[in-house]
């Protein structure tokens, strides 16, 4: 089996190539090379990979995206409608997701900020006691990221709400389920985290005709991707009050320009696309496990629906 490495860093690239071949030793791992010929590779292991790949390897049978979203790839024009995508399933994000929402969360709720500025101040000041009736929790998106969202904030108490596509079911939280049980699972939310994929149909969902129906002294939590943001509606409501904070993850642009005004906003909470990296062991055990099964003629999970975007 042949398997090609192609990625927006060539030490990136490199890395990944070396580890794949320890992993997969009776495997040729060949890195993406600009100008290079093609290498007539089975298995494309990429992120963000030029269109020219598609182009020259004519012979791929699977790719496997190097990241949950798939929306960059499926652009590309070239890509081969025959071409088994695959995403990868948590790969060490899972948790690191729940710990940045639980992290805002308890922050916010148990009045860390506040204790934060009055230790500065030097006044001790015991604040209101939490009530976890007063911070209940939705999150967009129940796929594997979101479920371990779910069920970490689940744990920690606070009341757990899931929406999504299918109505995906969970232990100890309320399910809401298409388009038009939209309303109701915002109308119900005060945290709103947001782990949808990005596709079409949710392009733009967070503006301001549905972060208005969210609870009074709401906040935002956008782990999915920046183009679910319409980004001019989210200070206003800020400002307004109604929207107590906001902690973003992922942007439009990327790097965040330094002009952008989300930079020195004071409810607004910034990191730079790290709330779930890919962590590289988990993610070879599950590549490599899965092309040795693809191999063997098995079925695998994580395979990319075209027409639903993930």
């Amino acid at each position: 089996m042949k398997i090609i490495c192609a990625s927006t860093s060539a030490i990136e690239q490199a890395t990944w190539c070396e580890l794949l071949a320890a992993a997969l030793p009776h495997a040729e791992v060949f890195p993406w090379q600009d100008d290079g010929p093609a290498c007539g590779a089975d298995v494309a292991v990429v992120w963000r990979p030029p269109a020219a790949l598609f182009a020259r390897e004519r012979e791929l049978r699977v790719v496997f995206n190097l990241g949950a979203g798939v929306d960059a790839l499926l652009n590309l024009p070239d890509l081969p409608d025959d071409v088994l995508i695959v995403r990868l399933e948590d790969a060490g994000m899972a948790a690191q997701m729940a710990e940045y929402v639980a992290h805002y969360v308890v922050r916010a709720s148990r009045h860390f900020n506040e204790y934060e500025a009055l230790q500065k101040a030097r006044r001790w000041q015991p604040l209101s006691e939490i009530d976890r009736r007063q911070w209940p929790i939705g999150i967009m998106g129940m796929g594997v990221l979101g479920t371990s969202v779910a069920r970490a904030m689940a744990g920690l108490d606070y009341p757990v709400a899931g929406w999504s596509r299918s109505g995906r079911r969970l232990e100890g939280v309320q399910t809401y389920a298409g388009r038009d049980a939209l309303p109701a699972f915002l109308a119900r939310t005060r945290v709103l985290v947001n782990l949808l994929p990005l596709t079409p149909g949710t392009e733009d969902i967070l503006c301001r005709e549905t972060l208005s129906q969210l609870l009074p002294d709401s906040h935002l939590i956008n782990l999915g991707r920046g183009a679910h943001l319409v980004e001019e509606d989210l200070p206003p409501l800020l400002d307004s009050g109604h929207m107590a904070g906001a902690m973003l993850d992922v942007f439009r642009v990327e790097p965040l320009p330094a002009e952008h005004p989300f930079w020195t906003h004071p409810r607004i909470g910034i990191t730079p696309h790290v709330a779930g990296v890919t962590l590289r062991r988990e993610t070879i055990e599950q590549i490599g496990t899965k092309i040795l099964a693809i191999m063997r003629g098995e079925t695998i999970t994580g395979v990319v629906v075209r027409e639903r975007g993930y």
